[in-house]
């Protein structure tokens, strides 16, 4: 029972997943310790591994919690058919390379009992170098609306009269996510015992190749919400690269905002008016 006495709600865990077959089982088996009542919708993009067989055989043992479906395209697209795909009043959102703490979902429950959008606390599993550097803030209204969507919980309502993610980013989604949503006047609640556990990127190739993108998603940021350069924390920004992982997770996130600038030949990302089409009602799945 919730503390005002009522059944607790049910929250919808949407995951998208492209090659995870390494990490998903971890992460399955951490979701059924869960507390309910809770959902699982998979949406599996054109894996090419074992990722698509293993979400599947997971749904057959526990049809009650999980459902797969196949959606090929961005992170976005998938995330948002997923949302629509569940029942929950409050989505969830976690990474097929995380596993959750135990008690994460009773956490995130918890809080959004009190606020329309809840970050929990996420741990780097892997290469210390890696996970020691600290996220690029950027504040609006006095929130971080940095917090990832690997760990991320949205009550529905809010997130349909967003509009959902905006399918057009190659990363950054989570941030322009969140933007719209502080703007529009909502609250961000950070819940540190929410905690869900990360695993960096295997190669050092492979941990720049993410910050590249996630360089090249900040340029579409500014292009699509004006410039954002004010509501940094550019002194933490510069006195957080101590190191030479961190110089060169710095310099590969330039080089993929370069990208962009040279790319888009100095046009803008136009606003996104699209919307969440409201969840579905006996849906096929599919996968």
């Amino acid at each position: 029972m919730g503390s005002d006495g009522a059944p607790p709600k049910l929250i919808s865990i949407v995951i998208t997943v492209r090659n995870e077959e390494h990490h998903l089982p971890e992460l399955l088996d951490s979701l059924l310790r869960q507390e309910g009542p809770f959902e699982v919708v998979l949406v599996d993009s054109e894996s090419r591994d074992g990722t698509l067989a293993i979400a599947q055989g997971y749904a057959r043992r526990h049809p009650e919690l999980f459902r797969v479906v196949s959606q090929p395209g961005s992170r976005g697209i998938g995330r948002n058919r997923g949302v629509r795909e569940s029942h929950g009043e409050f989505v969830a959102f976690i990474d097929g390379d995380c596993f959750a703490d135990s008690g994460w979902l009773h956490a995130l429950r918890g809080a959004l009992g009190s606020a329309p959008i809840v970050a929990g606390r996420t741990v780097a599993v892997g290469k210390s170098g890696y996970g020691d550097l600290e996220r690029v803030e950027l504040f609006q209204s006095g929130y971080d609306v940095t917090y990832p969507s690997c760990n991320l919980a949205y009550r529905r309502r809010l997130f349909e009269e967003l509009g959902g993610f905006d399918a057009r980013f190659i990363t950054a989604e989570d941030i322009d996510l969140n933007l719209r949503a502080v703007r529009s006047g909502a609250s961000i609640r950070y819940a540190p015992d929410a905690v869900v556990y990360h695993h960096m990127r295997a190669t050092f190739v492979r941990f720049l190749y993410q910050a590249f993108w996630n360089g090249y998603g900040r340029k579409q940021l500014t292009e699509k919400q004006g410039s954002l350069w004010g509501r940094y924390r550019i002194r933490r920004l510069a006195s957080g690269q101590r190191t030479v992982i961190a110089w060169a997770r710095l310099t590969a996130a330039l080089g993929g905002y370069a990208t962009r600038v040279l790319s888009a030949g100095g046009s803008r990302l136009p606003p996104d008016d699209s919307a969440v089409v409201p969840r579905a009602t006996g849906a096929d799945d599919s996968g």
